[in-house]
């Protein structure tokens, strides 16, 4: 049996592409002990490829982190599978809202050390004492507590492009630096309402059980993060206090939840809210691009990267030899593009 893609990334689109039936997003997670992941990601993949599901999936001892895309007709076998295992009885699954479908185009499972890389250490720490779950009524309210503090736990690019009214920016580029300044931040106000929230819960939840080891009293978190929030939001009729686009980590790069748009160009500065890759595959880059720019730029984050994206493939290939791109993320914090081709190491 074969428990790993066989078939190139191209031919993978293209089929993506020529399928008739829709498919549905799906994002889910779950904090529980697994004893032997390789084991357990075997007879996952197994079972999810007969499926016909695609997606991104991380298992670790901790538990399950699983963004995917199931055809319609295979989503009630897929939940019936999933609510077949003891650990996922049940368990929420989160349903994108602004979805075509287009995803994702291959299923990978891949062991790793942790779900979400935290960076914590310390052996005491448990996701057993966490934070209580707020549903999408109970945010809102919350939110009109003077003596509440609500923390976006996402990445400065997921910010940037929409977030809860009055929400604290943690200003870093990754998680696991996220976590201490989010205890530094927060020293003056230990015995405030705390409310973690993040794009489906996962980092959320482990955020607001680490302020709770860090001495925190009142901590809450957003159950099923921003994507749960939007549909509950929509079911109930209530005002979303989440303005802007909610960044996903798939093909869309994005769900819009209100018609708000609250960031800019990241080359123009005109109002502008999609992200988008460099073309030039030497960079790659993560940055926002208005409509203009991307025809002006050819879809590249710099005049230097659109005259490599011209230049012949085979000339291309020869300048990206060494090249290390790093982080390829647009950092506003950090006034630049960061690494590109023409960054390359002598």
């Amino acid at each position: 049996m074969t428990l790993y893609n066989r078939i190139s990334q191209t031919e993978l689109k293209q089929m993506l592409y020529a399928e008739t039936e829709h498919r549905t997003t799906i994002s889910f997670y779950q904090y529980f002990p697994v004893d032997n992941c390789k084991e357990f990601r075997d007879e996952l993949y197994a079972n999810l490829n007969a499926l016909k599901v695609f997606g991104r999936i991380y298992i670790a001892q901790e538990g399950i982190n699983a963004q995917i895309s199931v055809p319609d007709s295979n989503f009630d076998a897929l939940k019936n599978y999933l609510y077949s295992l003891k650990p996922f009885n049940g368990i929420r699954l989160n349903v994108a809202i602004d979805d075509d479908g287009k995803s994702f185009w291959v299923l990978k499972i891949k062991v790793r050390e942790k779900i979400v890389a935290d960076g914590i250490t310390d052996p005491d720490f448990s996701m057993e004492k966490k934070g209580k779950y707020v549903n999408a009524t109970q945010m809102n309210a919350l939110l009109q507590d003077e003596n509440t503090i609500v923390i976006d736990m996402r990445n400065h690019y997921e910010y940037e492009v929409g977030h809860f009214v009055k929400a604290v920016e943690i200003p870093s580029d990754t998680f696991r630096e996220q976590l201490p300044m989010a205890v530094e931040m927060m020293a003056a106000h230990k015995d405030k309402n705390i409310i973690m929230y993040c794009t489906g819960g996962i980092r959320c939840e482990k955020a607001s059980a680490y302020m709770l080891h860090n001495g925190f009293n009142n901590v809450f978190h957003l159950e099923g993060g921003i994507i749960n929030y939007a549909k509950q939001a929509k079911e109930e009729k209530i005002e979303s206090k989440f303005i802007g686009k909610n960044f996903v980590f798939d093909n869309r790069l994005g769900e819009r939840i209100t018609e708000d748009i609250i960031a800019q160009c990241h080359q123009c500065g005109q109002p502008a809210d999609t992200h988008t890759n460099c073309k030039n595959d030497g960079c790659h880059i993560l940055f926002i691009q208005c409509e203009a720019c991307a025809t002006k730029y050819d879809g590249c984050c710099s005049e230097a990267c659109q005259t490599v994206y011209n230049l012949p493939q085979e000339t291309q290939k020869e300048m990206r030899k060494g090249i290390d791109k790093g982080n390829m993320v647009f950092n506003k914090s950090k006034h630049r593009l960061r690494p590109s081709i023409h960054d390359k190491k002598e």
